[in-house]
């Protein structure tokens, strides 16, 4: 097994000073030291070279289903160059319904609701905040914050490219205290080199979990510790270990809890590139987080006993669909005869299905191009049902102009697609850019 351990000595608040008034809490931890370690992966790798390896390095990736076909990048640009040549660049407001922004709560004013729940808060396109349930008298659960980008443009720099059409919910020193951030892959809207600084100015540091070849990115540009960095190949998964020290004033007594939590890198259908020269050269995924049963442990044999906190319940697991495409649909062909991608079937035995999934529904047109590397939402609503979810919120739209939908399109889709597939309602749907929801 490997193991990564990083040390850190400090004072942690679970609120941020625009909410801490929202709620009591009386809890202080400190000395926290987060372990990373290596577990078994969830799929064997066999002796021969693995299918998305096109070398033995591995330098460079491909997707190898019959559902991908590869566009030259003119094909995939020119559509999208013709379209905001004759529109604005930002949608009218008054003519169409925006993905509505509010002041994120993080759950603070329902906590006493929801500790047995995922919460979910949505940050706008690609980026959620999850928070893994905890168990009664603890502060809180493990937080990971999933493809992180606050500045206004998605692109090489702040000058040229798509530009927020609504604004970012808060500002990243408003986050709460996070324990991981996990990264798709390397395109400008999932993974912005300004976001990842500030959160790495952090104190504690986070720890960063992303596909293979990313590990020079974190290191040259972020300046992330080395021991903070976890790249990981589809499969492989990793165990996070979090012993928290709890100074309960009420008690007059310190208990020591591990918050532990599983991270592992799956497939999807995608590509990658930050230049026009660098294509394929990382690795894109899918992440599944597992919350094992009892995740929180009281480890302080004196107060165990009791100790009413420690009660067993069930684990939780949660899937985060970041960039991906379900079927190649050329002009003129019926899409439900097209080869779909065979990986979030696999994913949903694999794992026995999901408590809560993040998955993508926008950026879909021109469907000829798009469909290799981008959900529609009837590609969506299948991946569902592929996956074994119970329910899912839709990602990937309502912040930047990407393709040649209407900005408003993705959800009124998803709600007919859902309706067409027979997927319940409120099982699948969306939610505000800041809202938290409980699962």
């Amino acid at each position: 097994m490997t193991y990564h351990t990083s040390f850190v000595l400090c004072f942690i608040s679970t609120t941020t000073p625009r909410t801490r008034s929202l709620i009591s809490q009386p809890t202080v931890m400190s000395h926290t030291i987060t372990t990373v370690r290596t577990i078994k992966p969830k799929k064997e790798r066999g002796e021969n070279k693995p299918a998305h390896w096109v070398d033995e390095k591995p330098s460079k990736f491909q997707n190898p289903w019959d559902s991908w076909h590869l566009y030259a990048p003119m094909e995939r640009i020119w559509p999208y160059l013709v379209f905001n040549t004759f529109h604005p660049t930002y949608p009218n407001s008054e003519k169409v319904n925006l993905a509505m922004v509010k002041e994120p709560t993080w759950g603070f004013d329902k906590e006493g609701e929801s500790q047995d729940k995922i919460k979910s808060t949505w940050l706008g396109h690609a980026c959620f905040l999850i928070e893994l349930p905890c168990n009664p008298g603890e502060p809180r659960g493990a937080r990971v914050l999933f493809d992180p980008v606050f500045s206004k443009r998605c692109s090489a720099n702040q000058v040229v490219g798509p530009k927020r059409y609504t604004p970012a919910p808060c500002k990243i020193e408003e986050i709460p205290d996070i324990d991981a951030i996990i990264i798709s892959h390397d395109h400008y809207d999932h993974m912005d080199i300004a976001t990842l600084l500030s959160l790495f100015q952090r104190n504690p540091k986070p720890h960063v979990f992303a596909p293979l070849g990313n590990g020079p990115f974190f290191e040259k540009q972020i300046k992330a510790p080395p021991g903070h960095v976890h790249i990981l190949d589809w499969w492989e998964s990793r165990r996070v270990e979090i012993p928290l020290s709890i100074d309960d004033p009420v008690a007059f007594q310190t208990r020591i809890r591990v918050l532990s939590f599983d991270v592992t890198c799956t497939p999807g259908q995608h590509f990658t590139g930050r230049t026009l020269t660098d294509g394929y050269q990382t690795l894109w995924s899918t992440w599944v987080l597992e919350s094992p049963p009892n995740t929180a442990v009281n480890v302080n044999e004196e107060t165990a006993s009791n100790d009413t906190s420690c009660t067993k319940r069930e684990g939780v697991k949660v899937f985060f669909g970041g960039d991906t495409g379900y079927r190649s649909v050329p002009d003129g062909k019926d899409e439900d005869q097209m080869p779909t991608c065979p990986v979030f079937r696999e994913i949903g035995e694999i794992f026995g299905g999901f408590d809560f999934a993040m998955l993508p529904i926008g950026a879909y047109l021109p469907r000829k191009v798009m469909s290799p590397i981008h959900c529609g939402p009837q590609d969506s609503v299948r991946i569902f049902l592929d996956l074994r979810a119970k329910k899912a919120l839709g990602m990937h739209w309502g912040t930047w102009i990407l393709t040649t939908e209407d900005v408003d399109e993705p959800p009124r889709k998803l709600a007919e697609e859902c309706k067409k597939i027979g997927i319940k309602n409120g099982d699948f749907g969306v939610c505000d850019i800041g809202e938290t929801t409980f699962w």
